[in-house]
Formats: C-alpha cells, structure tokens, sequence
C-alpha cells in the first residue's frame, strides 16, 4: 500500500468517526449514517490496497 494511499484511508476512517460522533452527540441520524458510511469506505480502500501488496509480494 502506498504510504499516501494509507494516508488517505486513514483520514477518510477519522472523517467518518467524527462525523458519526457529531451525529450520536446531536442526534442527527443522517450525520451517523454518513460517518459510518466513510468508515466502510475507509475499511475498503484498505483491504483493495492490501490486496494490491498481497499480490505485488507473490509475485515478487
């Protein structure tokens, strides 16, 4: 996974906390939904990054 991939997904996974965090505290069930969605993301981004090293290491 590249270093600014990895980055990314992070920043996209703590986006998400936040927003769902602003959400649980107003009670915005959109902004949970939101955040847990960015979340998910995040999680995908990170398994299709990991995969791509899997890969790269195999045939290597």
């Amino acid at each position: 996974m590249s270093a600014e991939d990895k980055v990314k997904a992070t920043a996209k996974n703590i986006e998400g906390k936040a927003q769902e965090a602003l959400g649980n505290v107003t009670g915005d069930p959109e902004d949970q939904a939101k955040g847990k969605a960015k979340q998910a993301e995040a999680s995908g981004r990170h398994a299709v990054e990991d995969a791509k090293d899997n890969i790269k290491k195999a045939i290597d």
